[in-house]
């Protein structure tokens, strides 16, 4: 059985290496394995990179105490976590967020240890996993129908300070479809924060989308200064919603999602509850402004594991 080394153990080692024995001839001298000795001189040397016994054996200690400090994983805590997975947070998220708050030390690995230990026991928290019903498919290349329209304001006119995300008030938009090209969702969504707000479309035309923007955009808090636009021709309206609204339109180029990589990756965590190929056509404005609030309050890893409603309401 292995036994922790001990101080004794320790003032050996420490003479052995000053007198220039490997760590392999000091392990056959104390009778550990090679490994034990590079890993305690590893781990417990001084911060000059010599080993000194007594301070090795503190050092040795401490971290043990500390690790008897964290509790081990009860039904309560996992009641806790199966709480957060029902609100469709992820793995990580769920972890983050606990430790952010000191309510629980426990890794994203645990977590889904528990979920699929859950699945093969019949249940159903893997359900709630982002992935857990996405079927890939291939991609082929296709003609790109979407309209043109002259003058629009390039992505390369944005001022700077919109990239390097070093200000508020600059915000990404686009179209999430349903079942056929009527009914639909816009989603707006603010760089910095990743703060979400959607707006039902009865259909996808440039007069609806024109008309939704500005409603949204006219009830936040902070000023929208910026929008990032796709270029579909539901938003080749623009001109009057910057007239109305008083924000500036610029259009990303062609092809190049990435230009548009928080509005691309949130519209993903829409997918969850609006699938590709379902219907839209049940949604009110109610239920838009719900499924906003859900994901808004969704901590998030790039934002220090807080929600995008916190970062949004000290938006400066």
């Amino acid at each position: 059985m292995y036994s922790q080394i001990t101080l004794d153990e320790r003032y050996t080692l420490g003479l052995l290496r000053q007198l220039g024995l490997c760590p392999a001839e000091i392990a056959r001298l104390l009778g550990r394995h090679r490994s034990t000795i590079t890993r305690e001189v590893r781990r417990n040397r001084h911060p000059d990179g010599g080993y000194r016994p007594l301070p090795a054996h503190g050092r040795a200690s401490a971290r043990r105490s500390r690790a008897r400090r964290h509790p081990r994983l009860t039904a309560a805590h996992f009641r806790l976590v199966r709480r957060y997975l029902t609100q469709d947070w992820s793995p990580e998220q769920i972890a983050g967020w606990l430790r952010r708050g000191g309510r629980l030390q426990i890794s994203h690995e645990t977590i889904y240890r528990y979920i699929w230990a859950d699945k093969r026991a019949g249940g159903m928290l893997y359900t709630h996993l982002r992935g857990a019903s996405k079927q890939r498919r291939k991609r082929y290349g296709r003609y790109d129908s979407r309209g043109r329209l002259a003058g629009k304001r390039p992505i390369t006119d944005r001022p700077p300070a919109v990239a390097a995300r070093t200000e508020g008030g600059h915000w990404e938009g686009d179209t999430v479809l349903g079942a056929g090209d009527r009914a639909c969702v816009l989603s707006l969504v603010e760089r910095c924060t990743g703060y979400l707000v959607l707006g039902q479309l009865p259909a996808r035309t440039a007069q609806a989308v024109t008309r939704r923007a500005i409603q949204l955009i006219r009830r936040e808090r902070h000023p929208v200064r910026t929008v990032t636009a796709d270029n579909g021709t539901e938003f080749h309206d623009y001109a009057t919603l910057e007239q109305a609204t008083g924000t500036t339109v610029y259009f990303a180029t062609p092809h190049h999602a990435w230009e548009r990589g928080t509005n691309e990756n949130t519209n993903g965590l829409l997918r969850q509850y609006l699938p590709k190929g379902a219907s839209m056509a049940h949604l009110t404005q109610r239920a838009c402004d719900a499924l906003a609030r859900r994901l808004n309050t969704r901590p998030r890893k790039r934002l220090g594991f807080r929600t995008p409603e916190e970062c949004y309401a000290i938006l400066t």
